[in-house]
């Protein structure tokens, strides 16, 4: 075994001095490394700020359902003001970080002018319209849940309502070419709620989840109106294909496409890019890898008899 290499003087007082120098070393020689593989000799570009994202966006929700969400002591009268106020402040800090994300893809320079305030103004434009889909998705979850009281509770209480009213806000900005902020909100919204729903998905009116914990929705999934899904739920990829250099590929449809009036029961894993038909239902547990047509009943007992294996080998991807 070879001895090891002596330490210098200098290095050994270094050490004395500050015991984490080394280490320190270490990991800005990794950085650098890392830096230089993904950006070459430019300056590094200035990543957007988590925070600020989520603090826009909880602005934007605010704005959207004053009563609910804004300040305790907030009236009737004053709510107009209110809206206007911190929807300024929210689609000004927004406005920055899609510049801040727009000039890390190299699709503009980070300035708060330009393409980032046109997309701004759009996402501005888009939230009346977005407001609207989402009072049908929260009569849903007070019309699709006896133990509701009432529309405060379910709007106060419930983490569908609270994922959807994301997801949804979320999938504006990810259709405007963001899909890191997106993501931003997207994963907070997961970190609350326990729902996984990617941005890219689509999804239609009068969408509820009930209880919601486990449930996961991949980024092509296509979900029609007067969808219902209950906790655990997968909406996931079947296999993942390679590109011709062995990587995995990226932007293809690989998620289900669930159909208007469709119940998919607690702990479902509807898996690949099948289609499930109008007013079907799926049972609790079910394994489906294959299109099943309008009004279908699928149970765990018919999905085995499709060809469905048991017990999975391997956990649902949905990504």
């Amino acid at each position: 075994m070879n001895a090891p290499s002596p330490i210098s003087p200098i290095r050994a007082a270094s050490l004395a001095t500050n015991p984490l120098a080394e280490v320190v070393a270490e990991l800005a020689e990794l950085r650098s490394r890392s830096h230089h593989a993904r950006y070459g000799a430019t300056p590094l570009p200035e990543l957007p700020s988590k925070p600020t994202v989520i603090a826009a966006i909880e602005g934007v929700v605010a704005a959207l359902f004053p009563r609910h969400f804004g300040p305790k002591d907030l009236t009737y009268a004053k709510a107009d003001a209110f809206v206007g106020e911190v929807l300024t402040q929210s689609l000004s800090a927004l406005r920055e970080q899609i510049g801040l994300e727009l000039a890390l893809t190299g699709h503009a320079a980070p300035a708060t002018g330009g393409l980032p305030a046109e997309i701004a103004a759009d996402f501005a434009a888009a939230l009346p319209g977005i407001r609207a889909l989402l009072e049908t998705d929260i009569r849903a979850a007070y019309e699709g849940d006896p133990a509701a009281g009432s529309i405060d509770e379910v709007m106060c209480c419930y983490p569908g309502v609270a994922a959807i009213i994301r997801h949804r806000l979320a999938h504006q900005l990810y259709r405007s070419g963001l899909p890191m902020l997106a993501r931003i909100i997207s994963e907070a919204s997961h970190a609350a709620t326990g729902i996984d729903i990617h941005p890219g998905a689509e999804i239609g009116e009068r969408f509820f989840v009930d209880h919601g914990t486990g449930v996961v929705i991949g980024q092509t999934a296509v979900i029609g109106a007067g969808v219902r899904l209950y906790q655990g739920v997968t909406l996931g990829a079947r296999r993942f294909e390679v590109d011709r250099d062995g990587g995995l590929a990226k932007h293809y449809a690989r998620h289900p496409v669930i159909e208007d009036s469709v119940v998919i029961y607690a702990g479902a894993s509807v898996l690949g890019r099948i289609t499930v038909g109008v007013g079907s239902v799926i049972g609790g547990n079910v394994w489906l890898t294959e299109s099943v047509p309008p009004g279908s009943a699928i149970s765990q007992t018919s999905s085995r008899r499709r060809g469905a294996p048991r017990t999975p080998r391997n956990p649902a991807n949905a990504d």
